[in-house]
């Protein structure tokens, strides 16, 4: 048996709650979280859910506690019924429309409306179902840099998750190379499945997706690969700073970088990290209290 942690409290207390969860490095990974709305005609009155799959521990319930500003709040358990917790969090998200995109649960009807990819994923362990502000960001700056003119050829997206942006990308750039990774083994099948789903090719060669589990490109696949011309990367603000020479050394000329997973207030360090290894911002937009960058590598050869 599962069990549930709820908190009920108003919008903005919620989102910055997943906000600090979204950006602790030591969270237990046993404790899932998911906020929304409880009701239509109450808008600023959402709820926290925690889902564990033992009775929850001081520990646990501490660790909501923590995320919220002031008084502790009041947290109501609940013993689930035998279910796939994660997926349980995930179910019933409503669809979301980004650039060319439109991403939906197979809970949803597809999208016949012309000139629009619609991809069906479904709701599992692998982050990334597109309904949340990072993921649709990335969605919408990679339809922004097809707009614009970018041309790739050669792509990695690391900490894939479902694979979301890996299928965009290729859809973008249909005759390029590309490569996902995750540092989570649950992924690999996740994106395999995705793939058959949304008719995208596995595979090596072009307009084929290759992955692979590495933790950031410690990975022998993502070095023979390399150079990129375009990299995505939607994670957290640490491992972004942490990873950026890495990054670097693995893009070609005149490349592109498109980074997420961060708060505007963590932006300046990420950019900073980013200018010490060659890359200017090209374009940035917000989703909420979070940041997607467009960086462009400044060294012209």
């Amino acid at each position: 048996m599962s069990w549930k942690l709820s908190v009920i409290a108003p919008r903005v207390a919620i989102e910055d709650a997943l906000a600090r969860q979204e950006c602790d490095a030591n969270w237990d990974e046993s404790l899932v979280i998911t906020g929304f709305e409880i009701a239509p005609d109450q808008p600023d009155v959402w709820q926290l859910d925690g889902y564990v799959e033992d009775r929850p521990s001081q520990a646990q319930r501490n660790a909501i506690k923590a995320l919220f500003d002031g008084p502790a709040p009041y947290i109501r358990a609940e013993r689930l019924p035998d279910a796939d917790w994660v997926t349980e969090s995930q179910r019933g998200m409503d669809p979301i429309r980004a650039g060319r995109f439109y991403v939906h649960t197979p809970d949803h009807p597809r999208s016949l409306e012309p000139g629009v990819r619609d991809f069906c994923i479904p709701a599992a362990q692998a982050f990334g179902t597109g309904q949340h502000a990072t993921t649709a960001g990335c969605l919408t700056m990679l339809n922004t840099m097809k707009q614009r003119g970018v041309v790739a050829r050669n792509l990695a997206d690391i900490g894939t998750g479902t694979g979301l942006l890996a299928f965009a990308a290729l859809h973008l750039w249909p005759n390029a190379r590309a490569v996902a990774s995750d540092i989570d083994p649950i992924c690999l099948p996740a994106v395999e499945e995705n793939a058959a789903i949304n008719h995208v090719a596995m595979g090596i060669g072009p307009g084929q997706l290759e992955m692979v589990i590495a933790q950031g490109m410690e990975d022998h696949t993502l070095a023979d690969r390399a150079l990129y011309d375009l990299l995505i990367a939607n994670i957290l603000a640490a491992p972004l700073i942490d990873l950026a020479p890495d990054f670097a050394a693995a893009m070609a000329p005149r490349s592109h970088i498109v980074l997420s997973g961060l708060l505007t207030t963590q932006e300046a360090k990420v950019r900073a990290a980013y200018y010490r290894v060659g890359f200017r911002l090209q374009a940035r937009l917000t989703q909420g209290d979070w940041a997607i960058l467009w960086l462009r590598q400044r060294y012209l050869y």
